[in-house]
């Protein structure tokens, strides 16, 4: 990780009510006591941000949302900005990830405009790139991974990269319980991190945090994050049990701390 603190961040999807949400972090909150040397982050839905807000205060955990429209106001219904994310306790904001993409059709332009609002705004983001099973049997995933990567990035000026993270999440591996092996995401980690020194400096890239997510489970996140270029995960269904994300924030922890 050379120096890189991880980063571990629960995407929870569509998933919990108010009153789950509550639950469950009050049990994360119990587990993660004394865990040191990664940063550790949730993503509720929007209905449930206020109060994870209130349940994370005075914690270390941040708050994050998997979500956000670039205009700061408007007549866009359904639609949530940075200043209300912000508002609401937010220090972090998802952008780009797989089911956005595929589901909502967000483009790559799309996903630029965004990241500038936001971080103009100032939260700071997480933009996820990944490549799809058939892009990665047709060897296309470094070039796909590539075109995500830039075209999200493109109106990040040198200056605001100490608030992005970017994530690399073969859509493959997501939710289906296949995992690319460490050193398949190694691989594509590493490019992530050669493309940015090519573009933006070499200081930059060393800087950058890039998450693995897919499928990242207690057993499999140790020989993961153990990779040089992986700084910790985007979570998806594990973070939906206090034990499963705790257990892959502790094995971030442990990979810091033996670094």
């Amino acid at each position: 990780m050379q120096g890189r603190k991880p980063f571990v961040c629960g995407n929870w999807k569509m998933y919990k009510t108010v009153r789950e949400t509550k639950v469950l972090l009050e049990a994360v909150l119990a587990e993660a006591r004394g865990i040191e040397g990664v940063e550790m982050g949730v993503a509720p839905p929007f209905t449930s941000l206020e109060t994870a807000h209130a349940a994370l205060a005075g914690s270390k955990i941040l708050l994050a949302a998997q979500n956000v429209h670039p205009a700061k106001d408007g007549a866009f219904t359904g639609e949530i900005s940075v200043p209300m994310l912000k508002d609401v306790g937010c220090s972090y904001v998802i952008i780009g990830h797989s089911e956005r993409r595929t589901l909502f059709h967000e483009t790559d332009a799309g996903c630029a405009e965004k990241v500038s609002a936001a971080l103009e705004g100032g939260l700071r983001v997480i933009l996820c790139v990944g490549e799809t099973l058939a892009e990665r049997d047709a060897e296309k995933t470094l070039e796909v991974v590539t075109t995500q990567l830039l075209g999200g990035l493109s109106k990040v000026a040198p200056a605001q990269f100490g608030s992005v993270v970017v994530a690399y999440e073969p859509v493959w591996a997501i939710g289906t319980g296949r995992t690319a092996t460490p050193e398949q995401a190694q691989e594509v980690h590493a490019h992530i991190r050669k493309e940015i020194g090519s573009k933006y400096g070499a200081e930059i890239a060393a800087a950058l945090r890039i998450q693995y997510g897919g499928s990242v489970k207690p057993d499999n996140a140790e020989a993961l994050f153990s990779k040089p270029d992986i700084d910790g995960g985007l979570i998806g269904g594990a973070a939906l049990k206090s034990e499963s994300f705790i257990a892959i924030c502790k094995a971030a922890a442990s990979v810091a701390g033996s670094a």
